[in-house]
Order: structure tokens, then sequence, then C-alpha cells
């Protein structure tokens, strides 16, 4: 008998033993982006020992993570009746409350689960601490504080420090995150997060050289850390958009090293979903066309996986596709989970079905893009600078009515790096749009204000100047036409004041005989000789052999 509870308190404690390994190699796998891997060991641990409510937590963390709402909520309420630590999934309802900007349920949740903390615990403090930081509306100050509850307790403990950086970082404060992920290194040098982190700040103030050179340290120290390569191939990717020179040669990098990444991940849906969305930043649309149909087969449910195959569709020129997948994208998706891009591709799509095979384009679905690009810049006005190269294209194609539609949308963002370009052709698409038989005079005024603003920003733009003189000419009110004589005046004085080799160039020599032409024509015309006699003989020394000059000084010498 005695041997036999002997032999029973040795499995108890080999039991223990076991789980306690279980759960941190799950813990090093969630940590190492290992999704999939983690899930398997967890629900191992849910099934062979229901009684302990972390394997129901740390299994609904996972699922949070991978964006699998439903599940993991399922998990932190079965987690509730573990008799072990059951009330530790207290703390992911919480954070799904907080994702729901239900603050009150979170601050309810968070208090259960801090009610069983023993004095010296500091384990549900951080994960309480964790879910602010993780939630999808996130509280970086309440964070803090909790943070700090936890190292009045213990101050030595690495893990606490750590999150403390993640905590300031997000809440701006950088030189405290980088002092807070020094000290968790300093304490245990094996936590890797925590000099990554360091490193990431270093890439974030674009000392590239310098991180790209931290995160090498991490590979020599571990060769097996997956994410610092996710971080390099970032790295990479930033150092080359900033300096475009080496932008084929960083993208390469940064290509090869997310590869190794993946390669240490267990190719989960969700760490393919953050290669895909590395690829939309490489603009690698073949790879993320290939990526896509990949995760297509793990998952064929997945809003995602269509604005993936939608996005890399439309960029490989598969129009038809492309308008498959975003429709079925729209249809899936939660409306709060759309982003600004996905409007744009709607519209790109559009207008891409829209064009005819002689070149011009369905009017009513072309509109019906223009409505979507209305919607991507409301949400996300940055996204205004990409409608300038497809706005030029349709330009340069003649198709005025359409590039002005586009340029109208792009201006809506003033902070846009060409907004003033934009201005200057959504003016010049009106102009040569306007059609005196059909055109409505208000397409007059609009542009009118588009050159009107370039001006503003640009007080010597010749060709703005001069076209807004020849859209009030065309107007033909007598208000217009006094706008006209003082653009056309502007114009002249603009060129007196530039240096001889601008003065010279053959358009401003067209466009100053086009301006004193005007002016001196319309001083001779007032009866203001003295304006005319000086505007004409300005004209005769760019023009010498102008006919309309010699006459008309003729006539009023006369």
């Amino acid at each position: 008998m005695k041997n036999a509870r002997v032999l029973s308190l040795l499995m108890l404690g080999l039991s223990s033993s076991v789980f306690a390994q279980d759960l941190d190699q799950a813990k090093k796998a969630i940590t190492a982006e290992q999704f999939d891997k983690a899930k398997k060991i967890l629900k191992g641990l849910v099934k062979s020992n229901p009684d302990n409510g972390k394997n129901y937590f740390y299994l609904g963390d996972v699922y949070l993570a991978q964006h699998e709402v439903d599940s993991a909520k399922m998990m932190f309420q079965k987690g509730l009746v573990a008799k072990d630590k059951g009330t530790l999934n207290h703390i992911g309802l919480g954070q799904l409350d907080l994702d729901a900007k239900n603050t009150s349920g979170a601050s309810a949740n968070f208090d259960k689960a801090a009610s069983s903390i023993k004095k010296k615990d500091t384990d549900e403090l951080l994960l309480i601490a964790k879910a602010y930081l993780k939630s999808e509306n996130p509280n970086y100050k309440k964070a803090i504080e909790v943070i700090n509850k936890a190292l009045t307790i213990d101050d030595k403990n690495a893990n606490a420090h750590l999150l403390l950086g993640d905590a300031q970082y997000g809440d701006n404060k950088t030189n405290e995150a980088y002092s807070a992920y020094r000290n968790a290194y300093d304490l245990d040098n094996s936590l890797l997060l925590a000099k990554m982190n360091l490193a990431k700040i270093t890439k974030n103030a674009k000392a590239f050289d310098v991180a790209i050179k931290s995160f090498d340290e991490i590979v020599k120290l571990n060769p097996s850390f997956g994410p610092v390569y996710r971080e390099l191939a970032e790295t990479y990717y930033f150092w080359g958009t900033s300096e475009p020179a080496k932008y084929n040669e960083y993208i390469q990098k940064a290509l090869v090293n997310y590869e190794k990444y993946m390669n240490l991940t267990d190719y989960s849906l969700e760490s393919r979903m953050r290669h895909a969305d590395f690829l939309i930043l490489a603009k690698d649309y073949k790879a993320l066309e290939k990526e896509a149909n990949e995760m297509k087969k793990l998952d064929n449910v997945n809003p995602r996986i269509y604005r993936y195959l939608g996005y890399a569709a439309y960029e490989n020129g598969n129009f038809a596709e492309s308008s498959r997948a975003i429709s079925e994208f729209f249809t899936k998706v939660d409306p709060k989970r759309i982003i600004a891009r996905d409007y744009l591709y709607l519209g790109l799509t559009k207008m891409a079905e829209a064009k005819k095979a002689e070149g011009t384009y369905d009017e009513k679905i072309f509109n019906e893009g223009v409505v979507e690009m209305n919607k991507a810049v409301e949400k996300d006005p940055v996204i205004a600078t990409e409608l300038n190269a497809l706005g030029i294209k349709m330009f340069k194609d003649k198709l005025y009515k359409n590039a002005a539609k586009l340029f109208e949308v792009a201006v809506k963002n003033p902070k846009s790096k060409n907004y003033v370009y934009d201005y200057f052709y959504l003016g010049y698409a009106l102009y040569f749009d306007y059609d005196a038989k059909t055109s409505p005079k208000e397409q007059l005024v609009r542009a009118d204000q588009a050159f009107s603003k370039v001006i503003e920003a640009w007080p010597t733009s010749l060709e703005a100047i001069q076209y807004k003189a020849r859209v009030n000419e065309l107007m033909g009110t007598p208000e217009a036409k006094a706008v006209a004589l003082t653009s056309y005046e502007n114009y002249i004085k603009v060129m007196e004041a530039k240096e001889d080799a601008e003065k010279a160039k053959p358009a401003n020599q067209k466009g100053l005989v086009e301006a004193l032409t005007f002016v001196g024509a319309h001083y001779a015309n007032s009866g203001d000789k003295t304006k005319a006699v000086e505007n004409l003989k300005k004209l005769l020394v760019v023009d010498p052999t102008n006919k309309y000059a010699t006459d008309t000084l003729k006539a009023l010498k006369a």
C-alpha cells in the first residue's frame, strides 16, 4: 500500500513536470511565431489535463493571435471552469472586451483574474498588461500602470521589463522603452526579443546599417530564431525605399530573409498572411498570387486570402480574376475589417473592367470605380498619392474627362507629395476636356480654381499662370476677361524676372508672345495707347516679324 502511494506521488510529480515542459514548449513556439505547433501542443494539454486553466488560456491566446475570435472566446469560457488557474481565462475575455471597446467589461474581467493573485505572484499582472497591449484598442498607459505593480513585487523580472518596453514604445516614449529593453536583456540575455526590440528602435530611427548589425548579432546567437529574419527583411525593405539607387539590391535581401523567416515558422496561415503583407510592400505580386493560392488550399473562407488574390491578380493584369476575388472579399469580410486599400483595389478593378476595346471607358462602371476611390481616400488620405500615375496615364491617352475625375479624388489630401501636380493635371484635364457646345461653364470655373491652387503654392509657375489666363479668356465674361488680363500681365512679369536660359526656352518664348499679344490687343481696343504701344514693342523684340504687332503699332500712330 505504501509502495503504491509512493508510486502514485511519483507519477503525479512526473505528470506535473511533463505538463510544465510541454507548456514551456508551447510558449516558445508562440514566441517563435510557430502558431500551428503551439496549437497542437496546447490542444494535447487541454485533452490530457483539462483541469488546468492555463492550457485553455494559452490556446485561446493563440486563436486570438490568428484572429479566430469565436474559437478564442469558446476556449476562454471553457477554461473558466477548470479547477486550477481557471480565473486566468478572465484575462482573455477581458481582451475580447477591449477589442469590442467595452472597457467596463474588460476591467471587471481583469479584476476577477486579479482577485486570486497571491502576494508575490506577477504572472497574472503581466498577462493583464499584455492584454492591454495586444488589444485592437490598446491602452498603453494602463499597461504601464499594471506592469509597474508587477515590478514593485519583483523588480528583477526580465519579462516585466520587456513588456514595459513594449508599453512605453506604444506610448511614444522611445527613450524609456529603449532603457526598459536594455534592462530586460541585462537581466536575462537569453531573452532575444528584448535585444531584437532594441534593434527595432534603431531601425525605426532610420539607422538601418546599425540595426542590420544588431539583427545579425541575434542570428549568430540563435540562427533558429525566426522573427529576427522578418525584422531583417523589413529593415532591408525600408532601407531600399530610402535609397532608390540600391532598392533592387536591398529588396532582394529583404525577400531572401523573409523566406528564411517563413522556413523557421510552421507555414501557418497567420505566418503566410504576414508574408503576403510583406510581398505587397515589396510589390512582388507574382509571389503574392502564388502565396494567396496556397493559403486558399488551407482556408477557403478567410476573407483576407481573397484580398491578397484580388490585389495580386489586378497587378498581374488578371482583371477578371481580380474582380471575382475582390467581390468575394467584400461579401465575406466584417465591414470593420475593411481597409482603405481594399476600396482602392475595388475602384481600380472597376476601372479596368470599364475599359473598352477601343481604349475608352464605360462611364457608368468607371464612375462606380471613382466612388470606391473616394472611399479609399476618405478612410486613409495617404492613398491619394497613388492615384497620380494612373491619372497621368489617362491624361496622356487623351482621356481627359476620366483623368479629371481621378485627379479630383487625388487633390482631397493637401499633404500628398503630388498635391500641386495633381491640381496641375486637374486643371489641364478640365481645360482640354472642355467643349463649348456640350460642356457646362462650371467646368471652366473648376479649372480656374485648380490653376489658382497651383499658383498659390508655386507663384512663378509659368504654365499655371498661362492656363489660368486661357481658361478665363475662354469663359468670355467681362469679369473673366479681367482675370485673363491680370494673369497674362503676371506671366510677362514673371518671365522678365527669369534667367536668360529660362527665357530662351521655345515654350516660354511662345507663351510670352501669347501674353504680350493679348495684353497689347486689350489696351489697343480699350483706348490705352501708352500701354498698348509698350506691350506691342516688347512683342516685336521677342518676335520681330510679328505682323499683328507691326500693323497695330502703325494704326496707333496714325
